[in-house]
């Protein structure tokens, strides 16, 4: 499966950098995180409990950052597994940033395989979805300044919020982030 995706921060680059990095504020971004703990520099290991379909199981990942190029970019490399499957695969998040508005862009390639396979691919799909909204909603909501919140409400209200064309790899986002993954992961 390949994704790809980007979204729209209303804060600075490094602000938007240094909150992707943030074990704190990726642990409330992520959907059902339990925990999210930062094992060195550039490792990560996360635990989530979520519904996919039918099934609703608690996923366990690792997460490695690889090819930092702080700010602008780096390469995600996971995996997560759980009693209905595994998901494992790569992310790269590139940052760009122009008139005080970050762009979040990524690309991911994934494996997905066990039970959950059998909910089919656009559920996993729709799953991945809804979770990436969640996920860049509350991310956005966190790292953007107080006085630009009440906008960025405003937009999400108004349903002019570019993360309804987020598309993210179901284990970054259960297990880790891609956030993506984000994407979040």
């Amino acid at each position: 499966m390949k994704l790809s995706g980007s979204y729209n921060i209303p804060a600075n680059k490094q602000t938007v950098w240094e909150s992707l990095n943030n074990p704190e504020i990726l642990k409330q971004c992520i959907p059902g995180c339990d925990e999210f703990t930062k094992k060195t520099e550039t490792t990560f290991t996360a635990t989530a409990t979520n519904k996919i379909g039918p099934f609703n199981a608690s996923f366990t990942g690792d997460v490695e950052l690889k090819d930092l190029n702080p700010p602008d970019n780096y390469k995600i490399v996971g995996q997560g597994n759980s009693p209905v499957g595994f998901a494992s695969g790569q992310a790269y998040v590139e940052l760009t940033e122009q008139d005080g508005i970050t762009t979040l862009s990524y690309t991911v390639e994934a494996n997905v395989g066990g039970k959950i396979v059998q909910v089919g691919a656009r559920l996993i799909d729709m799953t991945a979805k809804k979770m990436a909204d969640i996920f860049f909603g509350k991310f956005s909501e966190l790292v953007t300044p107080p006085e630009k919140r009440a906008e960025l409400l405003a937009e999400q209200a108004l349903g002019k919020s570019e993360s309804r064309n987020i598309y993210i790899y179901i284990s970054l986002a259960v297990a880790t982030i891609a956030a993506l993954f984000i994407l979040f992961n």
